[in-house]
Order: C-alpha cells, then structure tokens, then sequence
C-alpha cells in the first residue's frame, strides 16, 4: 500500500466509483462547512470496499494529504510521516512536530486524510489526532477505517464530538462492475449476465471485483476468446472470498 502522496501518479488507474465521490463530497463539506462548525470527518467501511483507492484518488483532486496509518508507528513516527506527506521538515519532538504540521495546515488550508484510523482508537493517538486539529485551528481532518470506527471513537470523546460528518462506503453495484470491467478488461466484450455473475460471487466488495475480472481475463486469454458470455461462467474460476475445503488424508 502507499503512505500518502508517494507514487501518486497511479490515480490514472483508479476508477472514480461510487465511494470515490462519497469521500470527495465528506472533504468538500468539511472544507466548506460554517464558522464554528466542528471540521472533523469519519468515512468508514467494510474491507475491501475501495476506501483508500478512493482516498488516493482525492489526495490527486484536492490536494490533500494523505497518510496510511501502520499499526507498528509510534506517536512519533505518525507526526513525522504527516510532516514527510506535508513536505516540511520535521521537528526534535512530538510536540515540535504537532506545531510545525499544524501551522503548515493551517496556513495551506490543505485537508488531512488518516486512513486506516480505527489503528488510533487507543487514548494517545486519539488525544495526539485532537492536538493536531487544535493546532491547525480546525483544519479539516477525515479518519478513514474499517465499518467499526465509529463505534471505535465513542469512548474519545475530544475526538468524537468533533466530527462534523458520519458516511459509510457503499457496497459495488452492476453500474460500477461495468466501470471496472472497461478499466481492468479495455479489450474484452462481457456480457451484463457476466457482469452481474461477477457482483454476486464477489459479494459486492470492489477488490473482489478486480480479482474476478482478473479472472475474466485470464481465462480469455487462456481461451482466445474475444467476449466473454453466460455460457463462460462455469469454467471461470472465480473467487469469492470463502476459504479452500480441507483436503482429505492422503
């Protein structure tokens, strides 16, 4: 995966789906909200769903930055790669960092996006996340995370009750199979009962998605084929997602 802004030049191959103007319109409405009004965002969602995809394409639209959260950082090390994404040098200390990437956020009014950010629900990184946003006098920070963040948060309040708004990622539709399916399969003709075929075994989750349509292509090519039609469907091998059966003793 990609830690903020390196290799930003890929957003060529994200597809603009659904979740990908959700989050674009969470960062608008934080960015634009009323004085006074809290400037905090969660935009939450099961795996799988296209969340940081959708995260990569904004950091290219809005010129935000963008960090994703490991679980192995320490307090240090999340202000030092937000100063690295930020293009600032970074300080001796915590506290000299939450001051410098406060300062460079608010003056460049640039939105933060944390993504992987139900790994900050612990007390620290919680208070650490506030203390950014108080410094930055309310620049706009989205938390980006798995469907429990939410819940995660609650016991935060410092956090909590600065979030402006609560969006969930959306499950794919047909709509944007047929998105993926010209971006991943540009000289395959597939059937729409393929195209619906491919939702259902992939469960809805857009990175499904592009495996089993990786798996579309594979099998044309292994095939020859040219267009892919129902009568196809039963020799794809296609993923979705449950675990192989145990195999028997030999």
């Amino acid at each position: 995966m990609l830690d903020g802004m390196e290799k930003i030049n890929l957003v060529k191959n994200v597809a603009p789906l659904r979740n990908t103007v959700l989050l674009g319109a969470i960062i608008r409405e934080v960015m634009c909200r009323d004085e006074g009004m809290p400037g905090m965002a969660c935009f939450h969602g099961f795996s799988g769903y296209g969340k940081s995809q959708a995260a990569l394409y904004n950091t290219q639209a809005t010129g935000a930055c963008w960090v994703e959260v490991k679980s192995v950082w320490t307090r240090k090390t999340l202000t030092e790669k937000i100063c690295l994404n930020l293009r600032i040098p970074t300080g001796g200390t915590i506290s000299d960092n939450v001051e410098l990437i406060g300062e460079e956020l608010s003056k460049s009014r640039r939105p933060l996006l944390l993504d992987e950010a139900h790994i900050l629900c612990t007390r620290s990184m919680t208070n650490l996340v506030h203390d950014i946003y108080e410094s930055s006098h309310g620049s706009p920070i989205v938390l980006i995370g798995e469907e429990m963040l939410p819940q995660s948060l609650a016991p935060f309040e410092r956090v909590h009750n600065r979030i402006l708004v609560w969006e969930a990622a959306q499950p794919a539709d047909l709509r944007e199979v047929g998105i993926l399916a010209h971006l991943k399969c540009p000289h395959l003709t597939i059937a729409e009962d393929v195209l619906h075929h491919t939702l259902v075994e992939s469960h809805a989750v857009a990175r499904r998605i592009v495996t089993n349509l990786h798996q579309i292509k594979d099998y044309a090519r292994i095939e020859g084929k040219t267009e892919i039609v129902a009568a196809d469907i039963p020799h794809i091998r296609w993923q979705s997602g449950k675990a192989p059966a145990p195999r028997g003793g030999m």
